[in-house]
């Protein structure tokens, strides 16, 4: 595709002409003109795609230009430059069919940008011109879907156009266990949220003239590109990575890419690209830019669930309605769960699902141990599928905030209110020791004050109170979990297993052990 410059300022001119390397745009370059007399005169020979043009010049006007411009070449894409910023000379260039209008002193990224829209436009010209042309392109698409990310090899041979440049040199003397094949899934990004898919395109483009024989494919919001090269050229991953990093400088973007499992046959394209789709996964998870499969194929899982500790310190959180301390916890648990050496998509996401179910639990207990049995309507935790780490910790202090705003929207005034937030005081940290001071303290009362309160409210001391809580947490564990006694007796708030089991059958006539027998017996077989 051709570029024409013409600029009577030969320092603008030769600046536009060497400022981009416009050739690994797949932009052919044009000696620039220095007037319109001159560019007329050429067009009609060297017939440029785009026209980029000065609107005030020496003899006849950037306009004038892309009036007659236009009238030669009706499918010529104008971009006007201009020295002034001046909106009048704006609607006659976009009367006059120009197609976009940028100053002189524009970013080269806002050049690089419109440029590659009018190539993008006339691209899109050329597929709708030819039907047949447009039918290619999508069964192009359908076929290398179907080979390289569904990995249907059952209908035929290999597309022809996945065939790369060294492929074909398997007719000269090279067979399949001297070629190394490998698929790389990436993403790009720098460029506004509007322009997203004219970043990806230009990717698409500029990946396959930096890298002979590269096929790349956009699949929504990835780029995935196919590239082979004889074994013997034990420098290609080098240039692999110098590659990406020169169209990161091209188009002023960043890019992220994993890398599959290199692969002998055409055959095996999908497993190569299984393997680098499975490591992109784990894009926010590790700090590289560029990562290969290897990096990641050994690691076990880190921590799916909050520890006892967490728990309790997340309730307590919840309880105090402080959104900004939320918003602290919930990016400290992202950061150490990225922070792990064997982390994975799956264990990040079930610690996260742990935190949803924590927080739930803890509003189930709050909210019956104050009286309120009725169930607070809460949004189910759906996160998005391909949210990043960062993402998903902010969707998991929202469901929190959600859990907190449940509870406290439900808490009355007055004295009532005092007991109320002592109770889940009380509640979010049973494991740990619990006395009269401490809880008033919380709550901002004199501990005689809450003592009083609290007998007025409940109809039992602070004391039984907190006993009575203790041992109703205990019975529900037993039901439903097969932690040890000892560790029950531990999460209830009682080190010692052996006062645990002694004031456990006080209260409810069995001991721990006989309990838990009873509870598993009314369960309905397969439950």
């Amino acid at each position: 595709m051709r570029l024409l410059i013409v600029d009577d300022e030969v320092i603008i001119r030769t600046g536009l002409a060497s400022v981009i390397a416009w050739h690994e745009l797949g932009i052919e370059l044009l000696q620039p003109a220095a007037s319109a007399e001159e560019a007329l005169m050429r067009m009609a020979e060297e017939r440029p795609h785009i026209l980029m043009t000065d609107i005030r010049m020496t003899g006849r006007s950037g306009l004038e230009l892309a009036e007659e411009g236009l009238r030669l070449l009706p499918e010529l894409e104008v971009i006007i430059l201009s020295g002034y910023d001046d909106f009048s000379y704006a609607q006659q260039a976009i009367r006059q069919g120009v197609t976009d209008y940028l100053l002189k002193t524009s970013k080269p990224e806002e050049i690089i940008k419109t440029v590659l829209q009018a190539k993008q436009r006339i691209t899109e010209r050329w597929a709708e011109k030819s039907r047949e042309g447009q039918l290619l392109r999508e069964n192009r698409e359908r076929l290398f879907a179907g080979w390289i990310i569904d990995g249907d090899i059952s209908s035929g041979p290999c597309p022809s156009f996945l065939q790369s440049s060294v492929q074909k040199e398997a007719v000269n003397g090279l067979n399949d266990e001297q070629i190394l094949r490998q698929v790389m899934v990436l993403r790009a990004e720098g460029w506004d949220r509007s322009s997203d898919a004219l970043l990806r395109f230009a990717v698409q483009n500029t990946l396959e003239d930096l890298l002979p024989g590269a096929i790349a494919h956009v699949e929504k919001q990835q780029i995935i590109c196919v590239v082979s090269w004889p074994l013997v050229e034990q420098e290609y991953p080098f240039r692999l990575e110098s590659a990406l990093r020169r169209v990161e400088q091209l188009l002023k973007c960043t890019l992220r890419a994993a890398i599959g499992l290199p692969v002998h046959r055409s055959a095996d394209l999908h497993e190569s690209y299984r393997t680098a789709s499975a490591a992109f996964r784990y894009r926010s998870l590790i700090d590289y830019k560029i990562w290969h499969y290897e990096h990641i194929q050994d690691r076990q899982g880190g921590k799916t669930v909050l520890t006892q500790e967490e728990e309790t310190v997340l309730g307590t959180l919840l309880l105090d309605n402080d959104s900004v301390t939320l918003t602290t916890w919930t990016r400290e648990l992202v950061a150490n769960l990225i922070a792990e050496p064997e982390v994975t998509p799956e264990s990040f996401g079930a610690c996260l699902q742990s935190a949803v179910i924590a927080g739930h639990r803890w509003l189930t207990r709050t909210m019956r141990a104050i009286g309120r049995e009725e169930s607070a309507r809460l949004e189910p935790w759906l996160p998005e599928p391909d949210a990043d780490a960062v993402e998903l910790g902010d969707m998991l202090f929202h469901h929190l905030y959600g859990v907190m705003h449940a509870y406290h929207s439900r808490m009355g005034q007055g004295q009532a209110a005092h007991v109320q937030k002592a109770i889940g005081y009380i509640e979010s940290s049973l494991a740990q020791d619990i006395n009269l001071q401490q809880v008033a303290g919380h709550v901002h009362l004199h501990p005689g004050h809450l003592s009083e309160l609290f007998k007025k409210e409940m109809g039992v001391t602070f004391g039984d109170f907190v006993t009575d809580t203790r041992i109703r947490r205990a019975m529900d564990m037993l039901a439903v979990s097969p932690a040890k006694v000892s560790e029950v007796a531990a999460i209830s708030g009682y080190e010692d297993v052996k006062y645990f089991s002694r004031l456990f059958k006080k209260h409810t006539g069995k001991t721990p052990s006989e309990y838990r027998e009873e509870a598993m017996s009314f369960k309905p077989s397969g439950s």
